[in-house]
């Protein structure tokens, strides 16, 4: 207690300008340097973190300048990845977890994360210009930490796609051999959440219960798929270029097998990073690219003369891979599930009485959602 008196003191005084500050003041400075060296650092932390946090914008010029040197970059790749992040799902109304208003940033500030209907989500203009890269093999390999399908809703092929921490709409059967896999037209995690991963469906082949494919923080993923980790690690392996999109990297950082640190300096992929804000990769990037995802694939693709496609509902291959419920299943769940192209014209939306609470309440969005109004509640 006293020692928190002390720093409170000399917390007040350091506020002060120096011609503020009383002769008691400096005495006191000066009989208490270890405390005054330790709030310093802890500014200077503070600073440091504000810093990193701020969202940063290449004006117009530099930002072309700079997507020209990528698109050349991409044109001599002989084997060119992507890492993307929630940076490019921005676009399409989900949240990211570390921008401004962020899931996670807007936690810490003690905020109310506000509700969003995912399945109202479609493929961003950036899905839709990797989908094409890779129909054209300028990209080889995507390597998601998204969750929200998207990916694989713009029509990538599922082989060139790594979901490292799984599908909100794929559910499993792992007591099948092989795994057997469910495509579902709704977000199947809305009674799953770290460590606890069934749905409460069942199998219909062996009866055992099905769960999620979500990989939780803390958590270590083993299945195949969708997360696909060893398509990941061979682009990995071979890649010559990385483009980093909409991604913190605190996360992917940690996947060493993503990164050829192994490698000598020279022979190592050149990367490149796309975001806003600072990540722990930007010394060791050959380009870092401050904008919005679709802005700089806009241009990027005007320099590389490719046609971006428009995503077309009807040619959604999730409404083809799903498989449908039984009769028996059809209340196993409350969450909005995606229109078939078929029944878009003249549907109405299903009127639910739990409609707002289970928008994503639960499941590997809601979790902050979760814990935002619980606390909310509670003061």
């Amino acid at each position: 207690m006293v020692k928190r008196s002390l720093q409170d003191q000399v917390a007040r005084i350091l506020k002060k300008s120096e011609c503020e500050r009383t002769e008691e003041d400096f005495a006191l400075l000066q009989c208490h340097q270890d405390t005054v060296q330790e709030l310093n650092k802890r500014q200077n932390r503070r600073s440091v973190l504000k810093r990193k946090q701020e969202e940063l914008f290449d004006d117009a010029e530099e930002l072309r300048t700079k997507v020209k040197q990528l698109a050349d970059a991409i044109c001599q790749a002989q084997h060119a990845i992507i890492y993307t992040g929630a940076g490019i799902s921005t676009a399409a109304s989900i949240p990211d977890y570390r921008g401004p208003n962020g899931v996670w940033t807007q936690l810490q500030r003690g905020q109310t994360v506000r509700a969003s209907d995912l399945s109202d989500a479609e493929p961003t203009l950036t899905h839709m210009c990797i989908r094409i890269l890779h129909k054209l093999r300028m990209v080889q390999h995507v390597v998601s930490q998204n969750c929200d399908g998207l990916h694989l809703r713009s029509g990538l092929p599922r082989h060139a796609l790594s979901e490292l921490h799984g599908n909100m709409f794929i559910e499993v059967c792992t007591s099948c051999s092989p795994v057997r896999e469910l495509i579902r037209l709704f977000d199947v995690t809305e009674r799953t959440a770290l460590h606890r991963h069934g749905t409460g469906r069942l199998c219909v082949h062996c009866g055992a219960e099905l769960r999620d494919t979500i990989v939780h923080f803390g958590e270590r993923g083993t299945l195949e798929q969708p997360l696909n980790w060893k398509g990941a690690v061979q682009a990995a392996q071979q890649a010559d270029l990385i483009l980093c999109l909409g991604s913190s990297l605190k996360v992917l950082k940690k996947y060493a097998c993503l990164w050829s640190m192994k490698k000598p300096v020279a022979k190592r992929p050149k990367l490149y990073i796309v975001n806003l804000q600072w990540t722990p990769k930007d010394d060791l990037a050959t380009l870092k690219i401050h904008g919005k995802c679709d802005d700089v694939m806009q241009l990027l693709m005007e320099k590389l003369g490719v046609e971006i496609p428009n995503y077309n509902r009807i040619e959604d291959p999730i409404f083809i891979l799903a498989t449908p419920l039984s009769p028996e299943e059809e209340d196993s769940h409350s969450r909005k599930a995606l229109a078939a192209p078929a029944t878009l014209e003249g549907s109405v939306p299903n009127d639910r009485s739990k409609a707002e609470e289970n928008m994503i309440q639960g499941g590997w969005f809601g979790r902050g959602y979760s814990k935002a109004r619980k606390k909310r509640k509670s003061t």
